[in-house]
């Protein structure tokens, strides 16, 4: 059994703590490099050969469906968290560019400051250790790194496609406080992937697997070894 986890926007290891901890032989994506999509995916399924159990947080979880779609026959298993399957939003391509304008013009600890609280539930807002350990976090990135995933992020392919399309087991999970990706966007979700299971995390925002670790690695590890 190999698992691999895909962490999302500016995240990496830090977000699967806990599912580590109980899974050590799971391996975290790298998507430093890219700026697509498609090829995030691509280089996960050539580095990771045969089958796989996958599992995406928000970017990372359009990455997991990508490589659904590109090879269907070797991901036994689909975790996604805090994420969507929509198409561009009206207006999105421009606040995307803001954003990327705004790393670069006043750096990432500001970009942490303005980006963090909003995903993260307001109840947690004000747990420091929390705040700090995902400040730092995105501070082991850089804006360079931030363009290329904003960019492979405006340029996302069809997901609601991927989505219907998959065959495997899924697993959905959703902060219940979760504003970037709500709920009801993850039922959505549930009814496109023919038996999919949803799995909704309490006093949870859209970084859940941070927000609330043990429970949500109570429910992935034993969908991602069983």
């Amino acid at each position: 059994m190999s698992v691999l986890l895909i962490p999302g926007l500016l995240c990496d290891s830090y977000c699967w703590g806990p599912v580590l901890s109980r899974l050590p032989e799971a391996r975290v994506a790298d998507l430093s490099t890219q700026d697509s999509i498609t090829r995030m995916a691509q280089d996960l399924l050539d580095q990771n050969p045969g089958a796989l159990r996958v599992a995406g947080h928000s970017m990372g979880a359009r990455v997991a469906i990508e490589m659904t779609r590109l090879a269907p026959e070797r991901i036994e298993r689909l975790a996604l968290l805090d994420t969507g399957i929509h198409p561009l939003k009206p207006g999105e391509p421009d606040s995307r560019a803001e954003i990327v304008r705004y790393a670069y013009d006043h750096g990432m600890q500001a970009l942490a400051a303005r980006w963090l609280p909003p995903m993260v539930w307001e109840g947690n807002q004000s747990n420091a250790q929390l705040m700090a350990e995902l400040t730092a976090m995105v501070l082991r990135t850089d804006p360079d790194l931030h363009a290329r995933q904003i960019k492979a992020l405006v340029d996302r392919p069809d997901a609601v496609a991927g989505l219907a399309r998959v065959a495997c087991p899924v697993l959905l999970m959703v902060g219940r406080q979760d504003q970037w990706s709500p709920v009801a966007q993850h039922e959505e979700m549930q009814r496109l992937a023919p038996g999919a299971r949803l799995e909704i995390i309490e006093n949870a925002g859209h970084f859940a697997p941070v927000e609330q670790p043990e429970a949500v690695a109570d429910l992935l590890v034993p969908f991602l070894s069983e």
